[in-house]
């Protein structure tokens, strides 16, 4: 709350305390008038500010009530911490004469401890100003009236865990990565002739870590507050006028496949989430990969930076509708995000960007459940996938679900392993769980056998079987379900011990069925129950992304990004808006390159190359001399 709003509130209430005052003040003294004889008269009547010097057999409240000078009135605003700590500093500078006159040390000790309690109390004077200050802003916003901090959530982030460069420190030590930082630091330090150092600073974020070379923030996009429903509060993204702008020359480039007109409005406005994303794809497909975490880095900082003061999404308590269009970039950055950590192996960081999306809108637009247990067993979270997928309220049993089926299975066989003695025999034990997973979804196993791959013998007869000699169970919803995850999580089950969890999980159903074939009839009930609909409710999510290879684009293919680079002169050459002494982009590396990439990543406003002044020489310069060398 600003300080500003601060004390147009007090203004307020101090106005409408003095005028209870004064309507008390009013009643008293109709009441003295009616009391006294008539011989008095009017003179007899007492001055209500008389009571101030009156001490202590003056009554409190009436003191308190007639007192009507401002500075009381703002210090009855105050709490209660707010009068001891003026009361304390009152007294003490009423006592200050007789400190001076005592000499020694315990003069000295007393003084200390004064201070001391004076400055504990100041302290939390300070405290109670700034909570009541944010009550009173939070209670006055329209809508927040009932805004409280829930429960702590299953799907809550912990923040320090989002940081990549912290989880790099935990594999791989913190010398190995301060050596790497400060080699990208050193190859990326140089700036262009002239250019200046940068004055601004670029905001703290949580999702990522800014770099100091980019643009600054324009403030195109804002949040607002919708409702709040349910115990979860709505927001949405906003955004202006120049920023509708924008997109509108967005779309028109992406409507004829024009990259370059892609390039060109980022050139113009550095944060348009769009351009970013489009960007981001188009240095992924070939091989850019640093650039294009780059560019999603850019977009989820400028939409951290519009998030509403009210906006935690971090408790999981804050709803951001996917349905809402300018909602829909902050879902594909991150989802994006999560991949790019998940590559560099930062699995424990993808799993609070995981828990984030699923948390931001419980729809799950993009998918965010099927990676939430494979990042949790990536990262060792055992303990939290089981309480996760008791506690998480869905429509459908997390049980039922290709991946939790599975997944379930192996952390409770690692669990086993922590608990050993103290294992909880309430609990079904990992081998009961792989064969409810077999059973429920076979053909997860024949697909496992061809992707991981499995070359046994073992599992060539496992496959003879009728059970799982089918790789479609018929139902298009968990047929594709079966396909994500076989698709993300098939590099799990290259672990010896799992495989042969697995193996005799298939061989303990393949006797079961032997013994009693009715068992494969229940499971089938069992499925078409927990998935009725004959359509593909999951259609919207591509298996290839939640795969762990890259997709890349054949040279031929490439033309589709682009249409007209043979004019110079449309694509710019200069940076349109430059931020007002900020820093100069810094020079990079052209060599062993995309020579594709690297012409689109020159468009971009925070990229230089340089020129002959910065060391680098031009080769058709050096060929020309050398040419004019020859004929002489």
């Amino acid at each position: 709350m600003s300080a500003r709003l601060l004390k147009k509130v007090l203004k307020e209430q101090e106005q409408k305390k003095q005028h209870v005052i004064e309507e008390d003040e009013q009643d008293e003294l109709l009441n003295d008038d009616e009391s006294v004889s008539p011989d008095s008269g009017a003179g007899s009547s007492k001055n209500p500010f008389d009571l101030l010097n009156e001490g202590d057999d003056a009554d409190e409240d009436n003191a308190d009530q007639v007192y009507a000078d401002e500075t009381s009135t703002q210090k009855q605003e105050q709490p209660r911490s707010v009068k001891n700590a003026l009361n304390l500093a009152s007294t003490s500078n009423n006592k200050s004469k007789k400190k001076k006159q005592k000499k020694g040390k315990e003069g000295y000790l007393s003084t200390g401890k004064r201070e001391t309690s004076l400055d504990v109390n100041l302290e939390a004077l300070a405290l109670d100003i700034e909570c009541s200050s944010q009550q009173s802003g939070l209670n006055r916003q329209p809508g927040f009236e009932n805004f409280k901090q829930s429960k702590p959530s299953v799907l809550h982030v912990d923040p320090k865990y989002l940081n990549v460069e912290n989880e790099l420190r935990r594999i791989f030590g913190s010398k190995l990565v301060k050596s790497f930082e400060k080699s990208n630091q050193s190859s990326s330090s140089r700036q262009v002739r002239g250019g200046r150092r940068g004055n601004h600073h670029t905001r703290k974020t949580v999702l990522i870590s800014p770099s100091d070379h980019w643009p600054r923030w324009d403030g195109s996009l804002s949040m607002e507050f919708l409702e709040t429903k349910d115990g979860y509060h709505y927001f949405r993204y906003t955004h202006s006028s120049s920023y509708d702008q924008a997109q509108r020359a967005f779309e028109a480039a992406q409507a004829i496949h024009d990259l370059n007109g892609v390039a060109s409005v980022l050139m113009y406005h550095p944060y348009h989430l769009d351009s970013l994303i489009t960007m981001a794809d188009y240095f992924k497909f070939v091989g850019e990969h640093q650039m294009s975490a780059d560019a999603i880095a850019k977009c989820l900082y400028a939409m951290e930076c519009a998030w509403h003061p009210m906006f935690t999404p971090l408790q999981g308590n804050c709803q951001l509708k996917f349905s809402h269009d300018l909602n829909k970039p902050l879902f594909k950055a991150l989802f994006t995000h999560m991949k790019n950590m998940d590559r560099r192996g930062c699995h424990r960081s993808a799993l609070e960007v995981c828990k984030l999306l699923l948390a931001l809108d419980s729809d799950d637009p993009m998918g965010a459940m099927f990676c939430l247990d494979y990042f949790a067993l990536r990262a060792g979270e055992y303990a939290w996938l089981e309480q996760f997928s008791e506690d998480y309220r869905t429509d459908t049993s997390l049980w039922l679900l290709p991946s939790f089926s599975y997944s379930l299975a192996v952390c409770r066989f690692y669990l086993e392993q922590e608990e050993s003695s103290d294992a909880d025999t309430a609990k079904a034990s990992s081998a009961d769980l792989m064969n409810q997973a077999l059973m429920l979804h076979p053909p997860v196993l024949t697909k496992l056998v061809a992707k991981v791959p499995l070359k046994d013998q073992a599992w060539t007869n496992i496959l003879k079987n009728s059970y799982f000699h089918s790789d479609q169970i018929g139902i298009p919803s968990v047929d594709h379900l079966i396909n994500i995850y076989v698709e993300q999580n098939y590099l799990i089950w290259r672990l010896p011990d799992l495989q042969k969890l697995l193996r005799d999980g298939a061989s303990h159903v393949i006797q079961t069925l032997e013994h009693n074939k009715n068992d494969a009839k229940d499971w089938t009930c069992v499925r078409k129950e927990a998935f009725p609909s004959n359509k593909n409710e999951y259609g919207h999510l591509l298996v290839q992304d939640f795969s762990n290879t890259v997709q890349t684009l054949p040279p031929d293919n490439l033309q589709n990004f682009m249409v007209d680079m043979r004019d110079p002169a449309h694509l710019g050459g200069h940076v349109a808006n430059p931020p007002a002494g900020g820093q100069a982009p810094a020079l990079r590396d052209v060599a062993n390159r995309n020579p594709l990439a690297v012409l689109f990543e020159s468009l971009l406003p925070w990229v230089n190359y340089g020129g002959p002044e910065d060391g680098i020489v031009d080769e058709n310069r050096v060929n020309e001399q050398g040419q004019g060398n020859e004929d002489l």
